[in-house]
Formats: C-alpha cells, sequence, structure tokens
C-alpha cells in the first residue's frame, strides 16, 4: 500500500516529532477534566490539522477530547463504524517538558547513548525488540525527558492514516470515527468519553508495543487505599506509647510477599503494587494497584494486604487499619470473545501490511478496557512504542509507517466484510 505525500503535508514521523514536543503530562493529583490544561494544546492542534485535510468536524471538547469522523466513501449501505483512538497524555512517571526528539537513521545494533544523560543508554541487551530494527529508523528523547511515544506513536499514526484515506479514495472504507483522549495514563482516559457521539460498532486502540502485536486481553485492574490510625505522643515522652503510623506502614509495605509484586511476576501472574505513601505520625496511608487476569483474584490478592497489615499490628495493639478497594477497569477479552470478527479483522490487517500477526496479553490496560465495558468494544494494537513511561524510550519510524498501513487494511477489510 503505497503512502502519498506532498511538500504540504508531514510524514508520520513528522507528524510525531511534532507531537512530541508538546507537553501533555497529565497529573493524577487533580481532579479536573483533562487533569492538566496543557494537553489541550496538543488537542487544537491535532484539530487544525485534520480541518486542513477536509475533515470538517473535527473539534476539541471542553474534557479535552477530540473527535472527527471520515464519511464512508463505498456505495455499500451496511458497512459497520468503527473508530481508531489514541490518547494524548503522557505519563507522569518521568518529565514530558522539553522533549528534543533525536531520531537515529540507519540502526546498526549499537548501544544508544542519549546524549543530554549519558547514563541513560539503550541497550540491545535490554531492549530485545532492537534486533528487529536493524537498518530502521529510531527516535528517542535526549535523556532527561521521556520521549512521548506512548501514545504520541498512536496519535501520529491515525493522523496519517486520516490523510491517507483522504487522498486515497481507491481505498473503500465505511464511516471512520477518530477519538483522542487525555488522562489514560491516570486511568481517566474516558471519563467523559462520549459513546453515542462516537456511534460505532467497534474500536481500536492504536497504543501496543512491537511490530505486528493485536492484544486483546489485559488485566483487570482495582485500586487500594491503606489507611493506618496510630498513636501519637511527644517525642520526649513517646516510650510505651507512641504507635507511629509511618513506621507501621512501612512495616506493612516491606512485609508484602516478592512473589506478588511487579517485579517477581510475569506472563499472567497479577500482583500488589504498593504507588504512593503519605502521612505522619498519627495517620498514613498506602495507595496501591492491584492486578490480575482473573477478576476473583483481586479480591485474594487484597486479603494478602489485609492479612500483612493484621499480623503487622499484631505489634502495634492500639493502632488500626483500614483498607478500601476500588474498582478500575476489567480484562477486555470477556467482551472481545463476544465479537471475534473484531480481532480476526485486525490480525488480517496485521497480515496484509506484511507481518506476521502475533495475538497478546498486555500487562496493563489501555482506554479499550473501558470503552469495552462501555459498549464499544476495542482491541489494542501495536503503535511500535517501547521502553514506556522512561527516559528510554524509543519507536521506529518503519513500525509506525507500518501501523498506518494496518489502519488502511482494517478500513478496506471492514468495507470487504460487509
Amino acid at each position: 500500500m503505497k503512502f502519498i505525500t506532498s511538500a504540504k503535508e508531514l510524514t508520520v514521523g513528522e507528524r510525531f516529532l511534532r507531537y512530541v514536543t508538546i507537553d501533555t503530562q497529565s497529573d493524577p493529583g487533580s481532579d479536573t477534566c483533562p487533569s492538566t490544561e496543557k494537553q489541550k494544546d496538543l488537542g487544537r492542534l491535532l484539530v487544525a490539522e485534520l480541518l486542513e485535510m477536509d475533515v470538517t468536524d473535527a473539534h476539541l471538547d471542553e474534557f479535552g477530547y477530540v473527535y472527527a469522523t471520515i464519511p464512508a466513501n463505498t456505495e455499500k449501505p451496511d458497512v459497520p463504524v468503527i473508530c481508531f483512538c489514541s490518547h494524548m497524555d503522557t505519563a507522569p512517571d518521568s518529565s514530558g517538558k522539553g522533549v528534543k526528539p533525536i531520531v537515529h537513521e540507519n540502526y546498526r545494533g549499537a548501544d544508544i547513548v542519549l546524549p543530554d544523560d549519558p547514563t541513560q543508554v539503550i541497550r540491545l541487551t535490554d531492549h530485545h525488540d532492537l534486533k528487529n530494527q536493524l537498518g530502521n529508523h529510531l527516535v528517542t528523547a535526549s535523556g532527561t525527558t521521556l520521549l512521548g511515544a506512548d501514545n504520541k506513536a498512536g496519535v501520529a499514526e491515525i493522523m496519517d492514516a486520516c490523510y491517507q484515506l483522504i487522498h486515497h479514495p481507491e481505498i473503500k472504507h465505511g464511516t471512520i470515527k477518530i477519538l483522542f483522549t487525555p488522562d489514560e495514563e491516570i486511568g481517566r482516559g474516558v471519563d467523559k468519553a462520549d459513546i453515542g457521539k462516537i456511534g460505532a460498532y467497534a474500536a481500536y486502540t492504536m497504543d501496543g508495543e512491537s511490530a505486528g502485536n493485536l492484544e486483546n486481553e489485559t488485566f483487570s485492574a482495582d485500586g487500594a487505599k491503606l489507611i493506618i490510625n496510630g498513636v501519637s505522643s511527644h517525642p520526649g515522652f513517646a516510650k510505651g506509647k507512641m504507635e507511629s503510623a509511618i513506621k507501621i506502614a512501612g512495616r506493612i509495605v516491606a512485609a508484602l510477599p516478592y512473589e506478588l509484586s511487579p517485579e517477581g511476576t510475569e506472563a499472567t501472574q497479577g500482583f500488589v503494587h504498593p504507588v504512593a505513601m503519605a502521612g505522619h505520625v498519627e495517620t498514613a496511608s498506602v495507595d496501591f494497584i492491584i492486578r490480575d487476569f482473573e477478576d476473583e483474584k483481586l479480591e485474594h490478592h487484597a486479603n494478602v494486604i489485609r492479612k500483612v497489615a493484621t499480623d503487622v499490628l499484631k505489634d502495634f495493639p492500639n493502632s488500626s487499619f483500614d483498607l478500601q478497594t476500588k474498582p478500575q477497569y476489567r480484562n477486555m477479552k470477556s467482551v472481545l470473545d463476544k465479537h471475534p470478527k473484531i480481532v480476526e479483522y485486525g490480525m488480517e490487517a496485521i497480515k496484509r501490511a506484511g507481518m506476521e500477526p502475533k495475538l497478546c496479553s498486555i500487562r496493563g490496560g489501555t482506554d479499550g478496557s473501558r470503552l469495552s465495558f462501555m459498549g464499544l468494544p476495542c482491541p489494542n494494537i501495536f503503535a511500535g512504542e517501547h521502553a514506556f513511561h522512561s527516559k528510554q524510550e524509543w519507536v521506529s519510524i518503519q513500525d509506525m509507517q507500518k501501523a498506518v498501513e494496518t489502519i488502511l487494511h482494517l478500513c478496506a477489510i471492514w468495507e470487504e466484510c460487509a
């Protein structure tokens, strides 16, 4: 499938290099939607570019969501509406301000030292997919920030696919909806998404890793907050009286089983992960994320926290704890299994783009997890991004081009099969 560009238009790589320089980091401490107003800066640019492509209904709403429609160009009346979506925000884990993208042309297999912080080295031994990138053009940040390939690679791919569809009328397709979301990295990516406005039968997030991968299964996820009530006392007269909530919290976290930690699990194993601590002598709290591919195991994992806390507090008889859990998202496979064609067409599109399709599980979640349970079944397709949330994040321009081709083939397949 050929790509068309002109002097006035951007390639997928050029779009990506443009988008990553815009700081769109989300903020878990904010209660607004979007959590940071700066996410709208990218949203406004995307709308402007879509309008320039003659996508006439492109708009940014008050919550920071971008919506757009590419009308059908087929005479078939019953082609299902499909949607492609990506998130605009970057993770709070590492700075997204002042990103300086670097293109490493014709990668030859050597370690990549990032110039602004030479301690940041992207090594072939640590990043195994680099062995598949020989001769490709890799993009990294400079060493002091993340790159933002998660998920601006997906954004760039969808934007380029829009341009290709408009300039390749020979690709017959039904109505195509576009959705760009804020705040996915803090678990709120579809809180304000208007499913009625999207009006699609199926969707695909472009937010996966290696080229050729399609993910139809995610973790199920709960959040948990452990609240510890200790006993405060003047430190000069504390003997036999003080029971520090901070120290109790530390004891509990240290006593959690390694085999139930992120660093001690892999594949389909779930975990309990403390992500934040706060407090003082009298009261402290620990925030957890709890993950597993099987819903029923989430309560088991929460009970591990309860048991550890109970055992630790035997040494602090005047203190107490409370554990509060809250559902976050659920494994989308239970929904997608009811709509097998959505995944089958995705796998066929990857194959038509010249790759060996690989059906995978993801040890995480995407907007597609929640969209699937909101009535919009939504597997996740590779975007080519690697080393998410870190200063060593990287992406291949050639993999991004393959993702664009996959989108175009998907549009054609849904029209062919209608």
